[in-house]
């Protein structure tokens, strides 16, 4: 009796120590369970990204890799936890599925929040304003700060004999396709789909209302933006464009030489002439109004759609001639006889000389 007693304590001793075995085990595999869920939770659902402010700009360039996505990041000091994001960005191929492009990425976002973000290509739209430009050069400078594709690649397509040609212009003519204004572009943009985009506003712009009175003017689209730069040259006030368009175009219909003195400015290339002097007036080139007849080979800016409508709506008038106005206002006054121009002409410049303005 005594040893099947013994025996059984022992059977009930190691089965105690089985249970607290498996009991123990069991636990470990809880806590364990529970630790790796909760080390998956906080990888994809603690904030992991500190910006400075509530948010700020991510710019991704085309072909760039998740290196270099991963690089840009710990440069700005906005990642907290740098292998949690991989391990996300890993987990839900991100890696391979890089998207070019301006992300609005904010303050104590998760890893999940970017990388659904940035994944899926949510960029920040932005606009794109151009005005005021006198050259292509400026032009592709203006726009090359503001989209992906810089100067260099801008000018290099609108220099380009086939990319003019395929668009329909002349090379003294590409610039008249380009209409001021503030367009919605991403920012990942090239050069050709800022100009295809362009294209498309070029086409938009000129309704068959506006080509037919270009025709009624006798005027191409071109011819409209070469002599609506001219008027922008010429005034800067809106109000008076129509006035100055007319007088052009009368002179236009005379034969008579347009003789505009910012086609001077133009042709010389420098921009901070304050006064046309007579030898301005002898610089010999195609663009100077004052030795060739007739329109230059291409605007001497870009018009605004005021000038341009300006042209297009032009006020039916019979002078040929104007001259600034002595009260500093920017208006002119304008003549039908030389004789009368001459006088306000002669009062302007004594106002010049007076104000030491020489060139």
């Amino acid at each position: 009796m005594k040893r099947a007693t013994k025996s059984k304590k022992k059977q009930v001793s190691k089965s105690g120590k089985t249970t607290k075995i498996i009991v123990s085990t069991v636990l470990i595999c809880v806590l364990a369970g529970a630790f790796y869920a909760f080390d998956v939770y906080r990888k994809i659902w603690w904030p992991n990204i500190e910006t400075e402010g509530a948010s700020n700009f991510l710019y991704i360039k085309t072909d760039a890799t998740f290196e270099d996505v991963v690089l840009t990041l710990n440069q700005k000091g906005w990642l907290k936890n740098e292998p949690s994001f991989r391990w996300l960005a890993e987990k839900k191929n991100y890696v391979n599925a890089i998207r070019p492009g301006k992300y609005r990425v904010k303050n104590n976002m998760t890893n999940n929040e970017l990388v659904n973000l940035l994944r899926a290509g949510l960029q920040e739209p932005i606009k794109v304003t151009f005005n005021n430009i006198r050259t292509i050069e400026d032009l592709a400078g203006r726009v090359g700060n503001q989209i992906e594709a810089d100067s260099a690649a801008l000018m290099h397509y609108f220099t380009s004999t086939e990319i003019i040609k395929k668009y329909g212009f002349s090379k003294e003519k590409f610039m008249c396709l380009f209409i001021p204004n503030t367009y919605e572009f991403y920012w990942n943009t090239s050069a050709e789909k800022f100009t295809n985009k362009m294209a498309e506003q070029f086409k938009s712009f000129w309704t068959q209302e506006r080509i037919s009175k270009a025709h009624d003017l006798n005027l191409t689209q071109s011819e409209v933006s070469i002599l609506a730069s001219i008027v922008q040259g010429e005034t800067r006030k809106p109000d008076e464009m129509p006035k100055v368009a007319g007088l052009y175009l009368n002179r236009l219909r005379k034969g008579m030489l347009l003789q505009a003195d910012p086609t001077v400015v133009y042709a010389i290339k420098d921009f901070t002439i304050k006064r046309v002097l007579k030898k301005h007036l002898e610089y010999n080139s195609p663009y100077n109004t004052y030795l060739y007849k007739g329109l230059p080979p291409g605007p001497i800016s870009l018009p605004s759609i005021v000038a341009l409508d300006a042209v297009l709506h032009a006020q039916n008038h019979d002078y040929i001639y104007m001259c600034g106005k002595l009260d500093g206002s920017g208006y002119h006054d304008f003549s039908e006889t030389f004789g009368q121009h001459q006088q306000y002409a002669t009062q302007y410049r004594k106002k010049l000389n007076a104000k030491k303005i020489f060139n």
